[in-house]
């Protein structure tokens, strides 16, 4: 049987196909030497192991999978080992947000314990990152925190963010209570999508308050809620961020008795030396943007 083969495999079964797996795969290789590799073992086995669209693994494929998981999957956990216990790459998910302006800083000061180290760095959404992180796709996510992070996950909060609408400079809008006070309200809602935290809460809060008000916009960013606002789209769900000014025609409106959004870091597994600096070096970060 074809070592490489079975390799090729383990990395089409743990990221759900051949195309994530391609990009997940830690040298290069193109999708048809993938497919045609994996077609090989399927032919020299006699069986096939996954279904192509939509993906699932046949039995034979989870039996097979489970089998060669455990060897594939400790195989970085034993370089870093004979390499005197300090990983080499890091993965990281994050917001355009933090990726732009707090990370570099931050991976400054880990470099001073690891000056070897190899980062990759992923963009998107709370979703997006948690599903990246139960994918194994990153080592760590820094993101909008559920109240109660997902089974499996273990999370550190960094900030609390106070909750704001974000309206145009020149609405007639003094603050939320305007809104709440209307029998219906007009304007459109720009927000996360509806499965993020952060809009979650907001429209559980409206709930216990009594208003109704649904998305109009679901945006994939909070930099991008602001635009929409700044363009003149809506009304927008954010958080004030510290040291981070609005764009020039908006403003916020607090919204003090809505629980504050909660930013921190979320991962899986036991903590390694690497991890620890890290989180250390988010938790001096998150004092400083504080002060």
């Amino acid at each position: 049987m074809n070592v490489h083969h079975l390799e090729l495999f383990y990395f089409v079964a743990r990221h759900g196909g051949i195309m994530p797996a391609v990009r997940n795969i830690p040298y290069g290789i193109q999708q048809p030497a993938v497919s045609a590799q994996v077609a090989q073992l399927e032919e020299f086995l006699g069986v096939t192991l996954f279904q192509r669209r939509p993906f699932a693994l046949t039995p034979a494929g989870e039996k097979l999978y489970e089998f060669v998981q455990p060897f594939f999957s400790r195989l970085n956990q034993v370089a870093e080992e004979f390499q005197g216990g300090q990983a080499r790459h890091f993965r990281i998910g994050a917001s355009t947000i933090v990726l732009r302006d707090h990370l570099p800083k931050l991976l400054q000061g880990v470099r001073k314990t690891f000056p070897s180290l190899k980062v990759s760095l992923r963009e998107g959404y709370p979703a997006q990152l948690e599903d990246l992180l139960a994918k194994d796709e990153v080592d760590l996510v820094i993101t909008l925190l559920e109240r109660k992070p997902p089974a499996g996950f273990h999370s550190l909060v960094l900030l609390e963010l106070p909750v704001v609408l974000l309206v145009e400079k020149s609405s007639r809008l003094k603050s939320a209570e305007d809104l709440w006070a209307r029998d219906k309200i007009d304007e459109p809602l720009i927000c996360l999508p509806a499965h993020e935290g952060l809009t979650k809460t907001f429209l559980t809060h409206l709930t216990s308050l009594d208003v109704e008000w649904f998305p109009a916009v679901e945006a994939s960013s909070v930099d991008l809620i602001e635009t929409y606002v700044a363009d003149g789209l809506g009304i927008g769900v954010s958080v004030q961020v510290p040291h981070k000014p609005l764009a020039e025609n908006v403003r916020a409106l607090p919204l003090k008795s809505f629980p504050p959004a909660q930013i921190g870091a979320l991962w899986r597994g036991k903590t390694t030396p690497l991890l620890n600096t890290f989180l250390d070096m988010a938790k001096q970060r998150a004092k400083e943007i504080i002060k």
